[in-house]
């Protein structure tokens, strides 16, 4: 079993003035894969801490996925909205010229890898 939180540093502009550089967050990950027999745990949006499934998904809220070209890659993205295929995550910084679903599409759900909790360090 893997521990459900995440410590994730933030290391570049594309989610100014939300994040900045040096700011670092908590982050759920979730227990592992949904259960089998867990109803419409498929559309990414069944699963709560503590359930056993994937994180809870809501429009707006902050998440942290694997880039679809570049699963090594982490992103911190806004999850704009649930779209066929996924879900259109978006920085809240497009000046940044940051890589988001404007540039690579819809994210699986799969590549989902939890949802921000809270910030707890401001960087300078």
């Amino acid at each position: 079993m893997r521990w459900p939180l995440w410590r994730i540093a933030v290391a570049e502009r594309s989610m100014e003035p939300t994040l900045r550089p040096g700011d670092w967050l908590l982050v759920w990950r979730g227990l592992g894969p949904v259960r089998p027999g867990n109803p419409g745990a498929a559309d990414m949006g069944t699963g709560s801490p503590g359930s056993g499934g994937r994180p809870r998904i809501e429009p707006g809220q902050l998440v942290i996925a694997r880039h679809p070209d570049r699963p090594d890659l982490l992103l911190v993205k806004r999850a704009a909205r649930r779209v066929p295929g996924g879900w259109w995550l978006e920085s809240d910084n497009p000046a940044a010229h940051a890589v988001d679903s404007r540039s690579f599409g819809a994210v699986r759900p799969d590549l989902i890898e939890g949802r921000v909790l809270l910030r707890y360090h401001r960087g300078r």
